[in-house]
């Protein structure tokens, strides 16, 4: 049985990308102390490399791909305390309706834990009604968790699951002063913007502030390299637009990938259009601009941002500007004020003490004596046009029972026909980045003769 005591929790975290297991591990590790980890990574089109593994750092002491359908076999009431949902809405759907029909009146079960990697600028209702149904939804800030409590009570559903906290990566060493030498960071994203001509645009502009400031190192901080996917498709990867650079990039300015963290120890401006990386350098009361040059718009994400000081344009960097946040904005997003060490921070407790709650409500529920069945607020009949497809998707039916050939499918095979399905599979990955990233933009093109 699941410990129901104070002792070690055992913890399950099931994620689809690198940067939701980064955020899934670390919550786990923030919000139950001493746990063993065992990580689960969902098979699909975002499945981490080993390359985006190691640069995330987030440890387990066990690791393994797998389906969705095979996920909710293999977590066993008996064997975890808590589970972390770090997927995308549909999949925490799915995974909710799965484990809810597998463990349905069992007198114990696992407490699950779901919310979001970062700033949530789009699609609120509809992930947050996906995501509703786990024992605990987090928000990673004041403001999200008015948000989300104003979204379940608009339906009439349960808000009660709503905590807040913070995102779980943020840390490192207060930002002291310039180092040598001074170094921005363009901190790039996979999706936003997304058009060829706006892409452009910004590698551009991050070149020429280069030549502008040939005593200054320029770094484009990007997410994965070629092949690889992210927590969103990139069609248009910077790499190959800085392969088009007139007269190639200066030698102050280039590439670079690897941990967040340690790109912002030596980051003196940090410069994005959305990125969470924002919320980062922040923290550390680093120097930060959300740019402004493309509008301020929805779908990019930098409305989030209204009010934050941060807005800038690269005109306004090209001539020496350094946006200075506003300290009620940073509360309630969550992070620390401007240049103080989170252990200083007004209230004593410093940014550990943003998981409090989260920490207290989680050891409330897996010590409790029964939990209540899973319940999402969707249904065969609240969503009778919705739902069958996102658990079809994962292998299930519209009550959560695995679909008839799904669940005859077996989780592993070996020898020769486990290596030709890995062949097949990562020849259908490769099949869909060209896609995704030679064929739709030619097709769209033509669209537009």
């Amino acid at each position: 049985m699941p410990s129901r005591t104070n002792s070690s929790p055992r913890v399950a975290v099931l994620a689809d990308s690198d940067t939701r297991w980064k955020w899934g591990a670390l919550t786990a590790y923030r919000i139950q102390p001493d746990i063993r980890l065992d990580g689960y990574l969902l098979r699909g089109r975002a499945t981490p490399t080993v390359r985006q593994l190691d640069e995330v750092g987030a440890r387990a002491d066990s690791l393994r791909e797998i389906r969705g359908i095979d996920f909710v076999r293999s977590v066993d009431r008996t064997r975890y305390d808590v589970v972390v949902l770090a997927c995308v809405g549909g999949a925490v759907q799915a995974m909710l309706h799965g484990l809810g029909h597998a463990w349905r009146g069992a007198a114990t079960r696992p407490v699950v834990v779901t919310g979001y990697v970062g700033v949530v600028y789009e699609k609120l209702a509809d992930g947050l009604l996906l995501r509703h149904g786990a024992d605990v939804v987090l928000a990673n800030s004041r403001h999200d968790a008015d948000r989300f409590r104003e979204v379940y009570r608009g339906v009439g559903a349960d808000d009660g699951s709503v905590v807040e906290c913070a995102l779980p990566f943020l840390g490192g060493a207060p930002y002291t002063g310039t180092h040598t030498p001074y170094t921005v960071v363009f901190a790039a994203q996979p999706s936003v913007p997304e058009s060829r001509a706006d892409r452009t645009y910004l590698l551009r502009r991050a070149v020429e502030h280069a030549r502008r400031h040939p005593d200054r190192e320029v770094l484009i901080k990007l997410r994965s390299k070629p092949g690889e996917h992210t927590t969103h498709i990139e069609e248009l990867p910077y790499q190959k637009l800085a392969a088009k650079v007139p007269g190639g990039l200066p030698a102050n300015c280039r590439l670079v990938y690897g941990n967040m963290g340690e790109v912002l120890d030596r980051t003196d401006l940090m410069v994005t259009v959305s990125s969470t990386a924002a919320l980062e350098s922040l923290h550390r009361g680093i120097p930060t601009a959300v740019l402004t040059d493309l509008g301020i718009r929805e779908v990019l994400g930098n409305h989030h941002f209204l009010g934050s000081g941060c807005l800038a344009s690269w005109d306004e960097l090209d001539a020496g500007h350094r946006p200075e946040p506003d300290a009620e904005w940073l509360a309630r997003q969550g992070v620390a004020s401007m240049g103080v060490p989170p252990a200083l921070k007004a209230g004593g407790g410093g940014y550990e003490s943003y998981f409090d709650a989260a920490r207290d409500r989680v050891t409330a529920l897996r010590t409790a004596d029964r939990l209540p069945p899973i319940t999402p607020y969707y249904t065969p009949r609240t969503a009778p046009g919705y739902l069958p497809g996102i658990l079809a998707r994962h292998g299930l039916d519209p009550h959560g029972e695995p679909l008839a050939g799904y669940a005859e499918a077996p989780e592993e095979t070996g020898g020769l026909r486990r290596v030709a399905r890995e062949t097949v599979r990562e020849a259908a990955r490769g099949a869909y980045r060209h896609g995704v990233q030679r064929v739709a933009p030619a097709i769209r093109r033509w669209g537009q003769l």
